[in-house]
């Protein structure tokens, strides 16, 4: 029973000091902490924020209903996918790769927020072997209207 404790503890403990290294790189990078809400059985999820964290930020995660939280940061419905975000004052729908995200954080563009409507083939968290990668538009949105923000194939710009 002490040796499996242990083990725990040890994870717990490795697991804080991973997630505060982190957390001090995104804010060495002067990365502002992106909080993802997602469905609890939703695995694609889980690898987006993956991507994200590999990239530098900072990220929370809330299980939960999504879609309360969508309608209320401003997510037209056709530009909806399984996850949504909020980062430096944006919502962040979908697979959006963080290179993107980046580039909204230095811009600051107007508008709500950045969109990868539904769940793209290669996109970050959506890579399956052997498939090819699809190419898509992060769309930025807003009350102004949309406009195509960035195009990339996979996770690489176009």
């Amino acid at each position: 029973m002490k040796a499996r404790s242990k083990t725990t503890r040890r994870a717990v403990l490795a697991g804080m000091v991973v997630g505060l290294a982190l957390g001090r790189q995104a804010l060495a990078a002067g990365l502002p902490e992106v909080a993802v809400t997602r469905d609890p059985t939703c695995g694609c999820c889980e690898k987006w924020v993956a991507h994200l964290r590999e990239a530098g930020f900072a990220v929370t995660v809330t299980e939960g209903p999504v879609n309360p939280v969508k309608v209320r940061l401003g997510v037209p419905r056709d530009l909806a996918s399984c996850h949504t975000a909020q980062v430096g004052g944006y919502a962040i729908e979908g697979h959006v790769p963080a290179g993107a995200i980046r580039r909204l954080l230095a811009e600051k563009p107007q508008g709500t927020g950045l969109a990868v409507p539904g769940m793209p083939a290669g996109s970050p968290g959506m890579e399956v072997d052997g498939m090819e990668p699809a190419t898509y538009d992060v769309v930025l949105f807003g009350p102004e209207g949309r406009t195509t923000f960035a195009r990339y194939r996979g996770g690489e710009p176009v």
